[in-house]
């Protein structure tokens, strides 16, 4: 297996060939039914995992395939590109936001327990971090568990959940010290999701219809203290530093489906014709296609930029500024991008069916989800003591 630093370009070309082939073929012809149905096949998790997918950036040890963030950037920004749905990336890759504290802070021990048969794709891992009336305020969360004799005891709910309905593995955020104020006080605990105690509601979205999102209620939930994450009280630092990698993950598939935009109305301009000429033979149709290009190219630069860095071991002072403002040029491109092609695409772009139509949609879940737009901005703006 590749470890990040011998992860060669021919790897890494081989592999964004077969993610476009699986996104292509097992993914884009289907997910206007799977839309429509509010779901997507068990067997497409399956089929991810055996092409490695799940287990890219992971110890080989545990099942994964070590790769940099550069790779694992080109693997999402390609599989959005060309899959165009951030319902089934969000649904495949959740436990990449809920995997990593568990990598970082887990013992060897449970390590082994949750994360191999997650990357197989047998079991499904998710964050519970945003509670009602919380929102980005992670400080302010009041789900609680005391420790009674070798068990927590989890009160409380969190809402917004991605693959809350079906999940296996929640790594949770809780209040463990009753006194504790703000950021103190605060850990994770890796909860089993059919634990008793745990009740599940769905809701209904503006977009990402084959994704199930959950609002999570925790009565008496009862779970072993091997479970937790690291010391007790760590876990704000712990939740703060993933959010780094999840956003960084975000930039990339926003980029990928502001180019599934692009594509899609490019192809469109090229074969529609009004008043006797192709579309794109209009100069205003080529300029808000360049308009795309432009904000395409300065994405794609930013987020290389950051994924080099990253690699190279450079989380400087203003490491976090930077990948919180390159989430929103991200997620604003593809607001743009997304809007541009409906407009292009006319009567048709407000079809369902087509897939500027389906990213529209889901945009803003991009711009709130992993921090919305004003969170970002503060956060940067700290981090430059402003």
């Amino acid at each position: 297996m590749a470890t990040p630093h011998d992860f060669t370009a021919e790897d890494r070309a081989a592999l964004i060939d077969t993610v476009q082939r699986f996104a292509t073929q097992a993914i884009a012809p289907n997910v206007t039914v799977w839309d429509e149905a509010g779901e997507f096949p068990d067997g497409l998790r399956q089929q991810a995992a055996a092409l490695g997918l799940l287990g890219l950036g992971y110890p080989e040890h545990l099942g994964g395939t070590p790769a940099p963030w550069g790779v694992r950037n080109a693997m999402s920004r390609t599989l959005a590109r060309f899959g165009g749905s951030g319902g089934v990336m969000a649904s495949l890759f959740t436990h990449n936001i809920g995997l990593p504290p568990v990598l970082a802070h887990g013992t060897p021990e449970l390590q082994a327990e949750v994360i191999p048969p997650v990357l197989r794709g047998e079991q499904i891992a998710a964050l519970g971090i945003t509670e009602p009336g919380g929102g980005s305020d992670v400080a302010a969360l009041r789900t609680t568990a005391r420790l009674e004799g070798d068990e927590y005891v989890i009160d409380g709910e969190k809402v917004f959940i991605t693959s809350g309905m079906r999940c296996d593995w929640i790594t949770l955020a809780v209040r463990t010290d009753p006194h504790g104020k703000g950021a103190s006080g605060i850990s994770m605990i890796v909860v089993p999701c059919h634990t008793p105690g745990i009740s599940r509601n769905a809701l209904q979205k503006m977009g990402w219809h084959c994704s199930d999102t959950a609002h999570l209620h925790f009565d008496g939930v009862r779970v072993p203290a091997r479970y937790r994450l690291g010391a007790e009280g760590a876990g704000f630092r712990m939740v703060m530093g993933n959010f780094n990698g999840e956003r960084l993950a975000l930039s990339a598939m926003a980029l990928g489906f502001a180019e599934a935009c692009y594509d899609e109305a490019l192809a469109w301009a090229r074969q529609r014709s009004t008043f006797g000429a192709p579309l794109i033979e209009r100069q205003v149709v080529r300029h808000r296609l360049m308009d795309m290009r432009m904000r395409l190219q300065s994405t794609e630069a930013w987020l290389e930029a950051l994924g080099a860095r990253v690699d190279a071991g450079d989380h400087g002072a203003d490491w976090v500024a930077n990948v919180c403002l390159l989430k929103n040029h991200a997620t604003q491109t593809m607001q743009f991008c997304a809007d541009a092609a409906v407009q292009l695409l006319g009567g048709m772009g407000f079809m369902r069916g087509t897939m500027s139509e389906r990213l529209y949609r889901e945009v803003k879940v991009m711009m709130i989800g992993g921090g919305a737009e004003d969170i970002m901005k503060e956060l940067a703006a700290r981090q430059w003591e402003l």
